[in-house]
């Protein structure tokens, strides 16, 4: 019988697993352990950004100086987060809850955020006066040439005027009450048809405060019962906040984050 010699395929005890397929794959599994831990970080970090949704909960004084004044401010009261830095600015907008007259908080974060909550804040815009009158002063040399004639009653001892049409404040009322040994009060609104329909800055009124710094605050119309205490309370709040400027403090300003200005 002829013998048959059986040829042996190299292939046939070669290893099932490469060493180069075994060090491919722990590089893989090492890669994915640190981009899931990079990407857990990165979400976490995020996340906490998103829940802020633009708000800081840091207690920081910070010191912006406009025009002559220097005002002491938590970075926590700032609305914009770009004017969240010590230094020269033209304007600085903040809000506060009323009637706490404090910034925002984590735990108090739905009155900042919840749409139905918001008219229990009060916005500020703080800065150099460009008007000799404030509000008050130009209820007799402005306002009262566009008011129509006819007068009613407002809450809280308010007097209600609506202005003319035409006279550049349509849909808008001016609200007067007088005071004892100081200009009479004002603040001009745009009054919804019903109560529920009230935003959370449908009322504005501004102020000269400190040195030279013009105040500019809104509140909803469902807080003109608290006219006399807002007005007292921004007043103060910004006021014990503001001191003179030092005199070598004219630097560059930072620019502005404008909201609705005052007129």
């Amino acid at each position: 019988m002829q013998s048959e010699t059986a040829e042996t395929d190299p292939h046939d005890h070669a290893p099932l697993i490469s060493t180069r397929f075994l060090v491919v794959a722990t590089c893989l599994v090492f890669f994915l352990a640190i981009a899931s831990v990079a990407i857990s970080y990165a979400g976490r970090i995020y996340g906490e950004q998103l829940s802020l949704a633009g708000h800081s909960g840091s207690r920081e004084i910070l010191t912006i100086t406009i025009g002559r004044d220097q005002l002491s401010l938590p970075t926590n009261t700032i609305r914009f987060e770009q004017q969240r830095v010590s230094g020269p600015a033209e304007q600085i907008d903040l809000y506060l809850l009323w009637p706490e007259m404090t910034g925002y908080d984590k735990g108090l974060r739905r009155r900042f955020d919840d749409l139905a909550q918001e008219k229990s804040l009060i916005f500020l815009q703080i800065s150099q006066s460009t008007m000799s009158r404030d509000m008050s002063g130009r209820v007799g040399a402005i306002y009262a040439h566009l008011l129509e004639s006819r007068s009613e009653p407002g809450p809280a001892g308010l007097t209600l005027k609506r202005f003319e049409r035409g006279a550049g404040y349509d849909g808008e009322a001016l609200l007067t009450a007088s005071r004892v040994g100081d200009d009479d009060y004002a603040v001009r609104c745009l009054l919804p048809a019903k109560a529920s329909q009230a935003t959370d800055g449908d009322c504005q009124r501004d102020i000269h405060v400190g040195d030279d710094l013009t105040v500019m605050y809104r509140f909803s119309s469902r807080r003109l019962g608290d006219w006399a205490k807002i007005d007292q309370a921004v007043r103060s709040y910004v006021g014990t906040r503001a001191t003179p400027a030092p005199s070598d403090s004219s630097h560059k300003m930072r620019p502005i984050t404008s909201t609705k200005s005052s007129s």
